[in-house]
Formats: structure tokens, sequence, C-alpha cells
């Protein structure tokens, strides 16, 4: 048996998601040759042959933590499970090819049920081409868990991580952000209103867009190609989950360098500024700390600009500084404030 002398406790929640997988995992060491990435980035880098790896992710989705059958469909959850880790693939610059998935599922849940959770599935692996190859079936005490594992290759040239990017790298953001937050702060608000008066019918014809993102996103599959196509390989890379203030600095911590980050450069679709207002939410804040908008935000050397420059999809938002410099949101008024990662964390007490 294991001795805390002190009888002292350290709550999960003082570690967060990332300190606590930093100190559970900080005595394992790589021993296989062909582990070339383990623990730190998207997905974990296997090499079996000469040029090819192997690229490895695996999310767990907690009905209650991560999801609410309130208002989530489970057809578009099935969707969903699997978009949260093709994207972790994309963000290695890789093309996932297989998933695994697993479930835990209480009695409540009849046959039924889990056909439209599987038609989900079904749905995004013909839409972006992938195999469901396998994963397990168990019984749960305390409602729906799911659990995807996503299988991917890349040449060995052309993966990308965390930890490559470089003093004057521009960085780059796909799309848009912040507007999956706002749908479910959307789905949320519908959701009181219902408990007052079950008859109400939500309208959320004007939130369309947000509800989309927040109930059905879609991985970016189509990144690592366009890049091949424009001829850039991104210095680092990483997608946006948690927040993008969260992933800048997992980038910048990975690289040791810092970055300024311009706050009126940042994408926002219409519906999310109008939204923001109607809720009195902080647009810009929403976009750093919301999550779940599954963009890819990379950097890339400078020389890279003009090949990128009028491509609808990206957007540079910013570029990478010297370590001393620090991380900073440069705002509308010019002034210099200190990023921080408020992103979601599921470990908290909150």
């Amino acid at each position: 048996m294991f001795e805390n002398k002190d009888n002292s406790k350290t709550s999960i929640s003082q570690l967060g998601e990332f300190g606590l997988i930093d100190h559970l995992t900080k005595h394992f060491t790589i021993e296989q040759e062909t582990t070339i990435k383990g623990i730190g980035d998207d997905a974990a880098v296997l090499n079996y042959s000469e040029n090819q790896n192997v690229v490895i992710s695996t999310d767990l989705l907690v009905e209650g933590v991560h999801f609410d059958l309130s208002y989530m469909p489970l057809k578009h959850l099935g969707y969903k499970a699997v978009m949260v880790n093709l994207s972790d693939i994309y963000a290695m610059n890789a093309n996932a090819t297989q998933i695994t998935v697993s479930l835990a599922v209480s009695n409540r849940f009849p046959v039924e049920a889990l056909e439209e959770l599987y038609a989900g599935i079904t749905l995004a692996s013909k839409k972006y081409n992938i195999d469901v190859v396998g994963g397990d079936t168990t019984s749960s005490t305390s409602g729906l868990i799911i659990s995807v594992t996503a299988i991917g290759t890349v040449n060995s040239i052309d993966v990308v991580y965390r930890n490559g990017a470089k003093e004057n790298d521009l960085i780059v953001v796909t799309g848009d952000v912040g507007a999956a937050y706002l749908g479910l702060q959307v789905l949320e608000r519908e959701k009181e209103v219902f408990k007052v008066n079950p008859k109400s019918q939500p309208d959320l014809e004007p939130y369309t867009y947000l509800v989309e993102r927040q109930l059905k996103p879609e991985a970016r599959k189509d990144i690592p190609n366009l890049l091949a196509e424009l001829d850039v390989k991104p210095t680092s890379m990483i997608d946006v989950s948690d927040g993008l203030s969260s992933e800048i600095i997992h980038i910048c911590k990975q690289s040791d360098v810092g970055c300024n980050l311009y706050e009126d450069k940042i994408p926002l679709d219409p519906q999310v500024m109008a939204t923001c207002e109607e809720f009195e939410l902080d647009s810009t804040t929403v976009a750093l700390s919301g999550g779940e908008d599954y963009e890819l935000l990379f950097t890339i050397q400078t020389e890279d600009f003009l090949k990128i420059k009028a491509n609808p999809h990206l957007t540079v938002i910013g570029h990478i500084t010297d370590k001393k410099e620090g991380m900073h949101l440069i705002t509308r008024a010019n002034t210099k404030i200190p990023l921080i990662a408020r992103g979601w964390n599921s470990l908290s007490e909150e």
C-alpha cells in the first residue's frame, strides 16, 4: 500500500485537466523505437515504416459533463463524438482512416436509442471516409459514456506538432470561432424556459448557425489537403477544442515562445456578434474562451504569407514573439493585456 504520511489530499480541480495529465504521466518514458511522439500533442505518432507515420487519438464524452441529452439528439451526439476525435488527427496534418467506438450505457436506453446514436456515427464515417473497425460495449450505472479512438496516417516529413513555432511566425486560424459556445448558451436558455413552461416551443431560427456549430460540428478534413495544395507546411498546429487562448498558450509553452494576438483580427460570424449583444457578452471573451469550435490553429513562416493571403478559409490573427515578451492580446484600443487560458475545464469544481 502507498502511504501518505501527512494525510493531505490534493483535489483534482486544483491541477485542472492538463495539470492532472502532466502530473499522472510524468514518470512514463518512451521505450519503443516505433513511438515517435507520446503524450502531449493532439495525437500520438507511431512509425512502422520508413516514410509513413500512424497517428492515434482518444477522447471520452460523458453524459452530464460533455453533453446534455435534453437538447442533444442522439444522432447528433454520435456524429459529434466522431468529429471530436477526427479533429485531433487533422491537427497533426494527417488523414484520418479508422475509428473504434466504445460505449458504457445504462438500461434506461432502449435499443432504438442506440440505433440513433450509431446512425450519427455511421453518417460521420461515410462522410469522412473512415472505417469503424472495433470497440467495446458495457453497462453503466451513470448514464451514457462514449469513447472514440481515431487512427490516421501522415507522411513522416509532413507531420506537424505543437512545439515547432518560431519567433516571427504568423498565427493562423481556420473558419471562425465562438459560435459553438454561444450555441450552447442558446440551448441552455431554452432548456430553462422549457422547465418553466413545458408547452413552449423554442424559436431557434435566429441562432441556426450557432446551434449547428454546437450540435453538429464539422472537423476540418479539408485543411491538410488545402495546405498541401498551397505548398505550406505549418510550423506548429493544434485543434481549437478548449478555446482559442488555451490553444495558443499550448503552442507557445510547448514551442518555448511568446505571442501577440490581435483582437481585431479574430474571425467572428455576424450571428456571433449579434447574439453576444443580445446576451450582453463580450465577443472577444467568447472567441478566446468558448471552445468546441473544432477549427485548426497553426503557425506558418512569414514567407508563406502570400500563399495563404487570399484564402477565405484562413485568417492571420497574430504572430509569434520571443518567449521573454510573453503571451499577449493586443486590443482594438492598442493596449497589451496578458493572454489567460480561460477555456473549458471538465475537472473544475463548477
